[in-house]
C-alpha cells in the first residue's frame, strides 16, 4: 500500500466525538448570546449531532453531560441516538455548578458535600450502564483562594478516596478519564492542575483510569505534544478535549488559534501507536457568536486537515535526518507535511465514503439550519446563563 492509500484508509477510520452541550447557547462570563434554532432538549441535541456525522462521516457518538441531559429514560435516548445513525458517547459529570460546591466537591472539607459528589459520580456509571457509555470524564473545579484556606495534602487525600470509590464501580469495558486543569475557577490552589497531578492519580487507581489531554488547559508555552508522546509511553493517554485558545480556556474552535500545534500534537499520536478506539478523540468547545453546526462540522475538519498532515510525514527521511543530526532537514521534513495542502486528499476520501466532498457546504444546502429555526419555536432552549 503506498503512502497516500494508507493515509487515506486511515482517514476512513477516524471518529471524533462531539460534545451535546455545544450544540447548546453558551457565551463568557458576562453573556450568552440566545440563537435561533437551538436545541431544547437533549433528544435535539442528538438530531443535530446527527446532521453533523451525516455530513462529515467521522462523528458517530455524542458526549452527554449531566445534569445538563438528564432525561427519565437514558436506553430510550440511546436508542434515539441510534436511530439517528449516531452512539452516546463519554458521560461527563458536573460537579461545579452547585451552590454546596463552593469550597470544592469531591474535595471539599464537609464529608457531607463529598457524599453528594461522589454520589453523583456514581449515578453518571449508572447511566453508562443504561447508554452503553464506555467513558466516565471527570473535571474538578476544585481548589483554593488564598493560602490556608484549606490543607493542600488533605485534600489530595480526600480526591484519592473519591475516585477509588468511583473506580471500584466501573464495569467490565467501562473506564475513568481525569482531565486537568491549570487553574480557574480556584487561583490559589487547583486540586487537579495538570497532566502530572492526573497521572498520579491515575496510575494509582489502575488500568481502567486515564488521563484526557485538554488542548486549553495548559500554561502559555507549554509543549503539548511532549505531554502526549509522554502519556502514550507510558499507556495513560485516554483522549483529548480538543479547543483552541488565546489565553486561557476559550474553548474556541480546535485548530483556530495555532494549527500547527494541533498537527504537531497529531503527529505525536501516530508516532506514539495512540491513532486507535483507545485514545478518544473529543470535541470541548463552546460556540458562542459563531452558528453551531456549522462551526462543530468545521472542528471536525480542522481535525482531519491536522491528522492528514500528520499522516504524511515521512517517517523513514525523519528518522534518518534525527539519527544523522541533521537538524535542519529533520525540521524541513515535518515541515514538508505540515505545509502540504491535503484538502483535494479529503475531498477524495470524503467521495470514496459516499459522502460529499465538501461538508460545510451539503449542510448549508440541506435546509437543516431554516428547518431547525422554524420548528424550535417556544421551550427553553438549552444552554447555561451568564
Amino acid at each position: 500500500m503506498t503512502e497516500l492509500a494508507a493515509a487515506k484508509a486511515a482517514l476512513k477510520t477516524q471518529a471524533v466525538e462531539t460534545p451535546s452541550w455545544a450544540y447548546g447557547n453558551s457565551g463568557t462570563r458576562f453573556k450568552v448570546f440566545a440563537q435561533q434554532g437551538v436545541p431544547r432538549t437533549p433528544v435535539e441535541k442528538l438530531d443535530d449531532a446527527a446532521k453533523v456525522h451525516e455530513f462529515t462521516g467521522v462523528a458517530p457518538t455524542v458526549a452527554l453531560h449531566i445534569p445538563w441531559d438528564k432525561v427519565d429514560d437514558y436506553a430510550a435516548l440511546a436508542k434515539h441516538a441510534e436511530q439517528r445513525g449516531v452512539k452516546l458517547g463519554a458521560i461527563n459529570s458536573n460537579t461545579f455548578q452547585d451552590d454546596d460546591y463552593r469550597l470544592g466537591s469531591i474535595c471539599h472539607p464537609e464529608a457531607s458535600v463529598r457524599r453528594k459528589a461522589v454520589d453523583h459520580l456514581l449515578e453518571c456509571v449508572d447511566i453508562m450502564d443504561a447508554t452503553g457509555s464506555a467513558d466516565l470524564k471527570l473535571w474538578f473545579a476544585d481548589g483554593t483562594n488564598y493560602p490556608g484556606q484549606d490543607d493542600i495534602r488533605g485534600r489530595q487525600d480526600r480526591l484519592a478516596e473519591g475516585l477509588a470509590e468511583v473506580y471500584e464501580r466501573l464495569g467490565d469495558g467501562q473506564r475513568m478519564l481525569l482531565e486537568y486543569k491549570l487553574f480557574e475557577p480556584a487561583f490559589y490552589t487547583t486540586d487537579v492542575p495538570d497532566w502530572g497531578t492526573a497521572y498520579a492519580h491515575c496510575l494509582k487507581l489502575g488500568p481502567k483510569a486515564q488521563v484526557v489531554v485538554d488542548t486549553g488547559h495548559h500554561a502559555p508555552g507549554t509543549n503539548i505534544e511532549f505531554i502526549v508522546a509522554t502519556l502514550l509511553r507510558e499507556g495513560k493517554l485516554g483522549g483529548f478535549d480538543f479547543n483552541s485558545r488565546f489565553y486561557a480556556d476559550d474553548d474556541l474552535m480546535v485548530g483556530a488559534a495555532d494549527p500547527f500545534q494541533l498537527f504537531r500534537i497529531m503527529y505525536e499520536v501516530i508516532r506514539g501507536g495512540g491513532f486507535t478506539p483507545d485514545v478518544a478523540f473529543m470535541l470541548d468547545q463552546c460556540h458562542n457568536i459563531e452558528a453551531k453546526i456549522p462551526a462543530i462540522i468545521r472542528s471536525v475538519m480542522n481535525v482531519q486537515e491536522a491528522t492528514a498532515k500528520a499522516l504524511l510525514v515521512d517517517g523513514d527521511a525523519l528518522g534518518a535526518a534525527q539519527r544523522g543530526g541533521d537538524v535542519l532537514e529533520a525540521n524541513a521534513v515535518l515541515m514538508d507535511a505540515y505545509n502540504t495542502d491535503v484538502r483535494p486528499l479529503l475531498r477524495e476520501v470524503r467521495e470514496e465514503m459516499g459522502l460529499d466532498p465538501e461538508p460545510l457546504a451539503a449542510y448549508r444546502a440541506s435546509g437543516w439550519a431554516s428547518k431547525i429555526v422554524a420548528e424550535r419555536v417556544g421551550g427553553e432552549q438549552a444552554g447555561w446563563g451568564a
